[in-house]
């Protein structure tokens, strides 16, 4: 009885041993025929490489691997990858994409830019209209009739009365002259004529001293010198400047007061480096001062300083403006705009238009239907709401003036995207290699009596063929 089952068991370990080795026979062959994605990426056709481009999507190319200045690798592109008419990296947008991210474009076209230069500027006292009252002998000051600064005066105002013991002393030598000459009438011509020498050097030296005409005239026909001297204004204007007391003493040459005629004043403008250009002399000129926004003077340039500030980079430039009223102040602020002759009709595109790298300048350009493509442009003035294209556009070509800077953005992740596919690619083992890398398939397991051989073989790791064969 014993050796039966003993022959009864190795019968069916047997007829196990063939099941399995049949099973693993047909599951061999499905592997082998179903090919591994390695093998399956090894059997693509190979692609023609035609050039590198920039990964930022600028046009600029390479035929060898390269980085940017910004030490991005070059992207590589490929026959059959899309590129614009022109050659240039673009990039694809969908039609409810565009609608979505707003995108707008305009037609770049001639028009004529009115140039004009907006500048900071300020009110300044016209110098030539500056005027300091001083004396040219030393004396005290015995009565102020102008005793404090910001007064307005006319012209011939006393504004001070002073002594000088040298200029006493001047009056009474002329007056000595002046009678001896009446005195030796009757003498010789020798003696009259040294007379009327020492005569004329003493009003010589009156007049040298400032002694007006009118108070020579009263010193001669009083016949007696004159004590205190008054000092008057030279200009009518306003007293900018007071250093006079009551009392004091001074120096020949010093200032006393400072009058200044504001009939008329200077705007001082600060016009920068990249605008010296569009200047020149009589040039009309618009001045607005933000104490009367609703007044605007008008004036002309009179004069282009020649020497540039270092610190600001900019040049000063002088116009003149009527100031009848006084309503312009020196040091006040002002804005002058400059307007200046236009040049003719030129290229021009929106200034929202240009996306502005820092190193490039660039426009995205509509070349199809949700197409669009990068382009390097060179600019020159911008006026308004509107810029001079010099070199890298044509006129009539559509560019991108609204939501630029998403369709940038989205070219750039494309252009990430394909770079990222592609290094993928290339990194995926050839079907030899994955296949001698893998290891052996473990042999399948006896199945257990009873009917349990599915859920050995599930433990040995061959589960997924037994669930598939069922």
């Amino acid at each position: 009885m014993n050796r039966q089952l003993v022959v009864g068991g190795l019968l069916i370990a047997l007829a196990a041993l063939a099941g399995g080795y049949q099973w693993g026979s047909r599951s061999g062959e499905a592997s082998g025929d179903k090919e591994t994605p390695a093998a399956a990426a090894s059997s693509k056709p190979a692609r023609k490489l035609l050039y590198y481009r920039n990964p930022m999507g600028l046009p600029d190319t390479s035929p060898v691997p390269r980085k940017d200045s910004m030490g991005m690798d070059y992207i590589a592109v490929y026959a059959g990858d899309e590129t614009s008419p022109a050659g240039e990296a673009g990039v694809s947008i969908s039609s409810d994409k565009v609608q979505k991210l707003g995108v707008r474009t305009e037609l770049a076209a001639l028009r004529e830019l009115p140039r004009s230069v907006r500048a900071a500027g300020r009110i300044e006292v016209d110098e030539r209209r500056l005027y300091a009252v001083s004396t040219r002998f030393d004396g005290w000051i015995e009565k102020l009739h102008v005793a404090a600064g910001g007064q307005p005066v006319v012209r011939g105002q006393p504004l001070a009365e002073v002594y000088s013991p040298e200029l006493v002393s001047a009056q009474k030598e002329y007056l000595l002259a002046v009678h001896g000459k009446q005195a030796l009438a009757e003498a010789g011509a020798e003696a009259q004529r040294s007379m009327q020498q020492l005569a004329e050097a003493s009003l010589a030296r009156l007049r040298n001293w400032e002694i007006s005409a009118e108070q020579i005239s009263r010193l001669r026909a009083g016949g007696e010198a004159q004590r205190l001297l008054t000092l008057r204004s030279p200009a009518a204007g306003v007293v900018v400047d007071k250093k006079a007391v009551a009392g004091m003493r001074f120096s020949a040459g010093e200032m006393l007061y400072q009058v200044a005629d504001l009939s008329s004043v200077w705007a001082i403008a600060d016009v920068f480096e990249q605008d010296i250009a569009h200047l020149r002399v009589g040039q009309p000129a618009t001045v607005r001062i933000n104490a009367f926004p609703d007044k605007v003077f008008t004036g002309r340039v009179a004069y282009i300083y020649p020497m540039l500030k270092a610190e600001t980079r900019s040049v000063p430039v002088r116009v003149e403006l009527a100031n009848p009223g006084g309503l312009l102040r020196p040091a006040m602020y002002a804005t002058l705009e400059l307007s200046a002759s236009s040049s003719g009709r030129v290229l021009t595109v929106p200034v929202s238009a240009v996306i502005d790298s820092g190193v490039r300048r660039i426009v995205l350009v509509q070349s199809g239907e949700g197409r669009f493509s990068p382009r390097v442009v060179r600019l020159g003035t911008r006026a308004g709401e509107h810029v001079e294209v010099i070199d890298g556009l044509r006129a009539g070509e559509a560019v991108v003036v609204a939501a630029n800077f998403l369709i940038d953005a989205e070219s750039n992740l494309q252009a990430a995207i394909s770079g990222f596919g592609r290094a993928a690619e290339g990194s995926a083992l050839p079907a030899d290699h994955s296949q001698h890398a893998a290891p052996p398939a473990a042999p399948a397991a006896p199945a257990a009596p009873g009917g349990h051989a599915g859920h050995s073989g599930h433990a040995a790791g061959g589960g997924h063929s037994d669930h598939a064969g069922h």
